[in-house]
């Protein structure tokens, strides 16, 4: 009897290995060794990126913010604590676009945190 050598899940393997790798320039979208190495590598980068991605946009909102801020002559770090202080719990994402949507909004918040910071004494 011959031996077997998987020979359906052994196709199936490959079709998707270079399934994965179409678009890809030059022989590394059809030859199984270099699509196998570019595979595995692409995966890793989306893997990375993935999580870079989140600091990233966290970094936009902060410098819109910060620009915002600026803008009515304040700091970021005075509205955040300020707004910390006055219990207003609104995350990065949502000041970043009320700064840009409405900001008439953000003037109130602006002035709220800064009333707050400065109502409060600072600690030595």
């Amino acid at each position: 009897m011959p031996r077997a050598r998987n020979g359906a899940v052994r196709t199936k393997k490959r079709t998707r290995l270079v399934r994965e790798a179409r678009g890809y320039y030059g022989r590394t979208k059809n030859h199984r060794y270099l699509a196998k190495i570019a595979v595995r590598r692409a995966g890793t980068f989306a893997y990375r990126d993935r999580r870079a991605r989140k600091r990233d946009m966290r970094a936009l909102w902060i410098t819109r913010i910060t620009a915002a801020c600026r803008m009515r002559g304040s700091r970021y770090s005075l509205f955040i604590s300020g707004l910390k202080m006055a219990g207003i719990t609104l995350n990065r994402k949502m000041l970043s676009q009320i700064a840009i949507e409405d900001p008439k909004l953000f003037d109130t918040l602006v002035e709220q945190a800064v009333k707050v910071s400065r109502a409060t004494p600072a600690k030595a």
